[in-house]
Parts: structure tokens; C-alpha cells; sequence
């Protein structure tokens, strides 16, 4: 079966990271940048978050799945593993009783890729397992916030609909409160019990899906240990262990002249090393010195991106990842970079891309360090980054069907809804060889995107062809979840005033020139400056009263 635990931080792509099918079968959540929506109440501002106590009154009751026991438990934030073979005949069932009673209703999803067309046969037999009647209205993921945004601004929205974290920007994260509906009378408390692959959903997960005062986002969760892994080439050398160990390698192994570069852009690797947290609301922090702060204001804010810089200026850099162009984990794999950083997922995809055709291909993450040379110092993911919601108004028939398609997705891994929602069908889909199922071009090009994204259970990662690849990411997540601080907003879905919603924009292209040499350190040090004057101490302002009367997330 496939993971769900994939993860999503402050990654080189933020809208195209979902774009394999490894990547699209997986719950994302957590690090990447987002100003999520929202607090308040129905009556009052929108702006704001709602935790604590009130929270709490809000929230499913939680009650654990028992039925697939993990091989390797979740432990300091990390996924749960499941290394071994799955008895295919002895899958058990999370739903014993069809809780869709057949009535229609529509669903817009991102999709990334060529949707399958409608009445095919992985949605029939999920329509037929779940006893749903779904009319998927896919629209392309990477540019599925322009569609959002103008669906939200319409009359006219489908009944259910997937909302990313990442385009929770705009008008868009106050549309949420006003346009989705209180899922609280359906699922509060005991009332979850009904949908109990829901039930199974953490609670900090559920906490994610408060807008507005009210629950009304059905999450994907994540592991809060889920951070950006630099992917190596296992070919005998040992991973270096401080920036100028990592520096000295990457000068030994660049070799030019056999078109050998030691890695990509390692910036946001460098963000993990040097303890610098991730951008969006996540990026502010109460300090021990008690002070709230903002990441552009931590001192190793900047000797991150200079010690990036090093590494450009030192050419170790693939000249391609210095233009921004082509792919890098095509570099990779290519033999032309010898370490990228990109999202868990790779691990996986790149060992199944590469297995027929390099059999002797391995690959490793490289423990994060710290900028001494000792232990990083790393920042919690949010619990939840992906949410389905149901629109206001729609009936008491569709919510309920909705909500059945959201309990099937979310079943747990180890039974047959998971096993149909990750593979489809057997013999259409898939087949089976030496007890593992393996997708043929129909299950690859229908079996994605969809039924995934309405919900899933909670973080876990999974691969029977590769079960040490599986391994090797919870233990690595493990390790590194050891590390990881929770900021003051943590588990918060907070939504900016709008006054300041593009405050921070000029900073990722400042970012991306600065470390190429395109721009001065005092370019930065101007625009921190910049910063605070026009909107940055009003909005630490903002965020000290919002800790004050919410409580800190750690």
C-alpha cells in the first residue's frame, strides 16, 4: 500500500510537490508555508485563531484504530512504519456497512496530470464500495488556487471541496469561514463514532480544521517530523556532519569537467542546519529571552543564506539548479548531482523510478546537522496542511455522503478500503507478483489524485516493494523528530490581517538572488528593515495579542 505521510515543508516547489503519483497518494501537512484560516467567531472578525479550551469543545473524540498494528510506532513526531508484506487475503474491513446511501454530489480536487475521464472504472468501484455517487470536477494543481479563488467568489460551488494549505492566501482564507460549512453537528465529541476511520484521525489533526470558530475541514494529517531530507547517492563516502565538512566534501567531489556537481540548491536544507523556522505563521516564535519574533529577524536567518552562498560561489552547484532550470531530481538520478533536498517522497519515488533500469541504485538521507556541528534545531510541522470541506447550505443527504467518502478514504492502512483507495481494482489496476501489488498504466493513470485527497488516516509510510525504503524514512524522521521545537503557533490555523498579506513577499525571490551572488547582504539587512517599518513590528504586535489570549502552541 501506499504512504500517506508524505511530507510538505518549505520545499523548493510549493505548488508542484504533489505532481508524481507518489507524492499525490500521500497526506501532506506541516512546514510549507501557508497563512491558514482562521479564528474568531461566526459573528465577529475572521481574522485570528481558535485554540485552547475553545478548541477543545470543537473537536471529534478520538479513537485509535486498532486495526493494523505498526512495525515501527510513531515516536518523537515521526510516521508510523509497516515493513513487512501485506496478507492480501487477510485484509480486514474499517467499514462494515456502506454509510453512503447513493445520492450525488460534486467534488473539486487539484489534480496534477490528465484526469481520468468520468464513469471510469476506479471511480466506479470506489462509488460502488462507499456507496457514494461522486462527479469529480478535477482542475489542474498548479494552478489550482486561481480556480479556487474565482469558485469562491461565485455563487456557485460544489458541494465538496479540497482546499490546500498553501493557497489559504487572500480572500481566499476568509472565503473558507464564509462559504464552508459547520461540520461540528455531524462530527463533534461522540458524534464522529459514526465515521470511525474519521474518529481515528488525531485530534491535533482535527485541531487544524477550526476556521472561523467552527470545524469545518476534514484534514489530511501529517507527521510533525516532517522536514525537507537531503537525498544522497550511496556510493561509499560518508555524509558529512557540519557546514564546513559538508563545504570541504562538496569541493573534493565537484568534478565539472566529468559534469559531476556535489549538489542542487541547498537552500532550504540550509534552513534545517542553521535552526532558521519556516515561513507563514509557523515562523514566529516566543523566544527564552521572551521575545516574539519573526524567522527573517533570527540572526541565523542570514548566516544561513550566506553559508548557501558559499556553496555557489565555491561551484559546487549544478549550473542548472544556479538558473532554476530543469529538474534536479532528474540531476540526481542522472549521476550529475551527487546530494538534492526536496520532500520525503523522493526517497520512495526515486528508488521505484530507478529499479528496473539501475538495480544497484541506493540512497540515503543525510541526517541534518547543526550549525556547530552538533544537533540542529528544528521546527515542528502543522499536524494538518490539506483540508475537504462541505459547502454551507448543502443538505443533510449530502453531507452525509460526503462524509462517507471521507470516512472510506481515511481508512487505516492493512484493510480492503485502503487497499481499493491506493490500488483500485485487482486485474484492472494492478496484479500481484510474489505478494506485492504493483499498478499497471491504467491503475497509474487513474488511481491518483482523487479519492486521497478527501481525507486520510493518520501519518504512515508503507512501500511492499521497497520495505526498507519505508524503514529508513520513519527512523530518519525519528532521529531527526528528536530535534524539532513546536513554535508559539503551533497547531494554530491562523489567518493574517489582510493589511498584511503580502508583507513578506519580496523575501523568497530576495532569497533565491542573494544566495546566486545577484544581490548584496544589505539588500536583506534593507529589506528586514523595510519590514519592520511598513507592517512587521504592527503585525508582532497582532500576534503577541493573538498568543495572549489563545495560549502558545508549545
Amino acid at each position: 500500500m501506499t504512504p500517506n505521510a508524505d511530507s510538505a515543508p518549505s520545499g523548493p516547489s510549493r505548488r508542484t510537490f504533489l505532481a508524481s503519483t507518489a507524492v499525490a497518494t500521500a497526506a501532506v501537512a506541516g512546514g510549507m508555508p501557508l497563512l491558514a484560516a482562521c479564528g474568531g467567531s461566526e459573528s465577529g472578525s475572521r481574522e485570528g485563531a481558535t485554540s485552547g479550551k475553545a478548541a477543545d469543545k470543537l473537536l471529534p473524540a478520538y479513537v485509535a484504530s486498532t486495526v493494523a498494528q505498526p512495525d515501527l510506532p510513531s515516536k518523537n513526531g515521526s510516521a508510523a512504519g509497516y515493513t513487512g508484506k501485506v496478507d492480501l487475503a487477510a485484509l480486514k474491513t474499517s467499514v462494515p456497512e456502506k454509510l453512503g446511501t447513493g445520492a450525488s454530489f460534486k467534488v473539486m480536487s487539484p489534480f496534477w496530470g490528465s484526469p481520468p475521464k468520468p464513469g471510469n472504472p476506479y471511480y466506479t468501484a470506489l462509488d460502488a464500495a462507499a456507496g457514494t455517487k461522486i462527479t469529480w470536477q478535477n482542475q489542474d494543481g498548479t494552478t489550482y488556487g486561481e480556480k479556487l479563488g474565482a469558485v469562491l467568489a461565485s455563487s456557485s460551488i460544489p458541494d465538496m471541496v479540497v482546499v490546500p494549505g498553501w493557497e489559504l492566501v487572500g480572500k481566499i482564507s476568509n472565503a473558507v469561514t464564509a462559504k464552508f460549512m459547520d461540520l461540528g453537528p455531524y462530527l463533534a465529541g461522540d458524534k464522529v463514532k459514526k465515521y470511525p476511520n474519521l474518529a481515528a484521525i488525531p485530534s491535533d489533526a482535527w485541531r487544524m480544521g477550526i476556521f472561523g470558530g467552527a470545524l469545518r475541514g476534514i484534514p489530511m494529517p501529517a507527521a510533525t517530523a516532517s522536514f525537507i531530507v537531503p537525498i544522497f547517492d550511496k556510493k561509499g563516502w560518508s555524509a558529512p556532519k557540519s557546514p564546513d565538512e559538508f563545504l570541504s566534501w562538496a569541493k573534493e567531489a565537484t568534478s565539472a569537467k566529468a559534469k559531476v556537481w556535489a549538489c542542487g540548491d541547498m537552500n532550504w536544507t540550509a534552513w534545517g542546519i542553521f535552526g532558521v523556522r519556516p515561513s507563514g505563521t509557523l515562523g514566529w516564535d516566543i523566544g527564552d529571552d521572551g521575545k516574539l519574533t519573526y524567522r527573517i529577524e533570527q540572526p541565523e536567518y542570514l548566516e544561513a543564506l550566506e553559508w548557501t552562498r558559499k556553496l555557489f560561489d565555491a561551484g559546487v552547484v549544478h549550473p542548472d539548479d544556479k538558473a532554476r532550470s530543469g529538474d534536479a531530481g532528474n540531476r540526481f538520478t542522472a549521476g550529475q548531482i551527487l546530494v538534492f533536498n526536496q520532500d520525503m517522497s523522493n526517497w520512495y519515488g526515486k528508488t521505484t523510478e530507478q529499479a528496473a533500469s539501475n538495480p544497484d541504485f541506493e540512497i540515503e538521507g543525510m541526517d541534518i546537522f547543526g550549525a556547530d556541528g552538533g544537533n540542529p534545531k528544528l521546527t515542528a510541522a502543522q499536524p494538518a496542511g490539506i483540508w475537504s470541506m462541505i459547502r454551507k447550505g448543502a443538505s443533510k443527504t449530502t453531507v452525509e455522503n460526503a462524509l462517507a467518502a471521507a470516512n472510506f478514504a481515511a481508512a487505516p492502512y492493512g484493510t480492503k478500503e485502503r487497499m481499493l483507495v491506493d490500488y483500485g481494482v485487482e486485474g484492472t489496476h494492478y496484479t500481484v507478483k510474489d505478494g506485492v501489488p504493483v499498478k499497471n498504466d491504467l491503475g497509474n493513470s487513474q488511481v491518483v489524485n482523487a479519492w486521497v485527497m478527501l481525507a486520510a488516516p493518520a501519518a504512515y509510510y508503507a512501500h511492499p516493494d521497497f520495505p526498507d525504503v519505508a524503514r529508513k524514512q520513519v527512523e530518519w524522521q525519528q532521529r531527526m523528530g528528536a530535534f524539532m521545537k513546536k513554535t508559539s503557533t503551533y497547531g494554530m490555523n491562523i489567518v493574517e490581517p489582510s493589511r498584511y498579506a503580502n508583507l513578506s513577499s519580496q523575501f523568497e525571490q530576495l532569497e533565491i538572488d542573494f544566495v546566486r551572488g545577484n544581490r548584496k547582504l544589505s539588500d536583506v539587512q534593507q529589506a528586514i528593515s523595510t519590514w519592520k517599518s511598513s507592517g512587521g513590528d504592527k503585525l508582532r504586535d497582532w500576534y503577541k495579542e493573538l498568543i495572549d489570549k489563545n495560549g502558545s502552541g508549545n
